[in-house]
């Protein structure tokens, strides 16, 4: 997985809804990229804590490894109403970006830099990209939700 300070490598994924292809959206200010699978029971439980990352005032750009009818529907059925990218196989964002497990997050910064990055649900991890970009926490104790589980 890139760590912090590592270069951002460009996407060259198509947007579901517009079929805009996306190359680098951190050129329009930081953004958070949420690597996820439709059929990932993890992705599916942290969909909701990445709405929350948009609902805070980051920008997000969801990333699924597969097809725009799955993305479409995955995103009905579990809330995570953001920006979304669809990724065909072989996944050469994914790995690009050394994403081993989903979901993952990057925060990459307007200069194209990755700030952080967290592999899996890791509430810490998660509730610091949030801070990180003026969201607040997505997630407490109380939700409910365990505070790790690996994608």
């Amino acid at each position: 997985m890139l760590q912090p300070g590592a270069v951002a490598p460009p996407l060259g994924l198509v947007d579901i809804d517009s079929d805009e292809t996306v190359t680098e959206p951190w050129r329009e200010g930081p953004v958070v990229l949420a690597f996820f699978k439709v059929t990932c029971p993890v992705c599916q439980m942290a969909a909701p804590k990445v709405a929350a990352l948009a609902a805070g005032g980051a920008r997000v750009v969801a990333i699924g490894e597969d097809p725009s009818p799955a993305l479409h529907t995955y995103r009905s059925r579990y809330a995570q109403d953001v920006r979304t990218l669809t990724e065909p196989r072989p996944y050469p964002a994914s790995d690009a970006y050394g994403v081993t497990a989903v979901p993952t997050l990057f925060l990459v910064d307007g200069e194209g830099r990755i700030a952080d990055a967290v592999g899996g649900w890791d509430r810490d991890g998660w509730n610091r990209v949030a801070v990180a970009v003026g969201a607040g926490p997505v997630s407490t104790p109380e939700d409910g939700l365990a505070a790790f589980r690996p994608g």
